[in-house]
């Protein structure tokens, strides 16, 4: 949003953010349409939720976070809903059981969407009413932005559990598109002072600030991220096998895992497949490999000669490019080669820096230096996950356009993959 000279935010800005808290409400609800209602209820593994949940868990939101505190009318259609759809907000209350929400078969898939009407109508009513300079609204931003992170989760989550169905079903029909990679190229970057993190006008989460300097040495980033036939070279190098590309813990789950590949890889007598939102599919080489660990990503760099790079980094080199991808809005719901080798305009230097994957960086997810959360629950959202977690950078095909920007500090534990994560190299000179 943008200030005014009495430091609240615009009109024009405030009715875009009412106009877009509709839109970003509905996409959530058309990406549910390719879905029956027996797929709503159910939760494949500890961090896949079900469909159902995610649309109750971002009304949970607004109703907690904004009708609570600024409606003193709201009244929940049911206030067990608070203990049902709370995810990981301690100060706001009692918290069902992650790993049992797929048990959960009421509220019906239709009370939640009578549920998830009940919170718009009365956020439509509030949003008309709240005074411009109310401090309300970036709770409004910060829900808007909440919901599209669901969105991407709804994607993969419902991707593992079709995964796990042995009809593998869809989540929509569609044939394959052909593809070819360009040759792996260098941009070479100069050390230096550089400063780190978001500032100006827009929207950020905490954890992409304050803006901070960093100082790098001379480092060189892959042009695009790893394809599935470079990874391939790995797995047949018998990469899965040899610990000394393995960190000691990454080396332990993968014998306890039985990791042999990346997470929906199949092989067979006909050679290797793999499982998409459009069904499974042969596997195509030029494609950037996805669904890797940040444990997986680490020891293909090794075997490669090259490392991770850090997230400033990846910032760094990334501030040379545009913010471009092939994001949700594509519809391809899978990542596909560089722009240029689909006959697409070419941006620079770097490519698939958004869209189609998110790439790992060798940093740990840790505060900026001046960090502070926010007080009471809301303070919960990012501050409390900085340990052991690893940073990601960019979008992935599952990200909203609007909600990509080059500051973006994604994160997940050493060992997750059913998101779709992904490889760019880096290198020391």
């Amino acid at each position: 949003m943008t200030d005014r000279e009495n430091g609240g935010p615009s009109e024009n800005a405030l009715n875009g953010l009412a106009e877009r808290y509709s839109a970003v409400r509905a996409q959530t609800e058309a990406l549910c349409r390719p879905l029956q209602v027996e797929d709503y209820v159910v939760s494949s593994m500890t961090d896949v939720s079900p469909t159902k949940w995610h649309l109750a868990h971002t009304s949970w939101f607004f109703e907690t976070f904004m009708l609570g505190p600024h409606d003193p009318a709201y009244r929940s259609p049911d206030p067990r809903y608070a203990f049902l759809f709370n995810s990981y907000y301690v100060q706001a209350g009692e918290r069902h059981c992650r790993a049992q929400r797929g048990l959960v078969t009421r509220p019906t898939v239709e009370e939640v969407y009578t549920y998830r009407a009940h919170v718009d109508h009365a956020m439509q009513e509030l949003l008309a009413r709240l005074p411009a300079e109310h401090a309300a609204w970036a709770v409004v931003e910060l829900g808007l932005n909440h919901e599209q992170q669901h969105q991407e989760l709804l994607l993969t989550d419902i991707k593992h559990v079709f995964w796990t169905n042995p009809l593998r079903p869809a989540y929509l029909p569609g044939a394959g598109e052909e593809s070819s990679a360009r040759p792996l190229a260098w941009l070479d970057m100069d050390e230096g002072i550089h400063s780190v993190g978001h500032a100006g006008d827009g929207f950020s989460f905490d954890n992409e600030m304050p803006r901070h300097r960093v100082f790098v040495e001379r480092f060189r980033v892959g042009s695009r991220l790893v394809t599935n036939a470079e990874y391939l070279e790995f797995v047949e190098a018998d990469g899965y096998r040899r610990p000394e590309f393995w960190l000691s813990n990454a080396w332990g789950t993968v014998g306890e895992l039985a990791w042999e590949a990346p997470l929906y890889w199949e092989h067979s007598a006909s050679g290797w497949t793999e499982f998409t939102l459009r069904g499974q599919r042969p596997l195509d080489g030029n494609a950037p490999v996805c669904h890797v660990s940040y444990y997986e990503a680490d020891a293909f760099a090794r075997w490669a000669g090259k490392r991770l790079p850090t997230e400033f980094e990846w910032e760094i080199a990334a501030a040379t490019a545009p913010l471009d991808g092939r994001f949700v809005e594509a519809a391809r719901y899978h990542p596909f080669a560089a722009p240029s080798a689909l006959n697409e305009p070419v941006a620079g230097p770097l490519e698939q820096l958004y869209g189609d994957a998110w790439q790992w960086t060798q940093s740990p997810y840790v505060a900026y230096p001046g960090f502070s959360p926010a007080g009471g629950a809301i303070g919960e959202y990012n501050g409390k996950w900085m340990c052991d977690q690893w940073v990601l950078r960019g979008a992935s095909c599952a990200t909203p356009s609007s909600h990509a920007r080059l500051t973006y500090r994604n994160f997940f534990p050493s060992s997750a993959r059913w998101q779709f994560t992904g490889i760019r190299l880096a290198d020391n000179f």
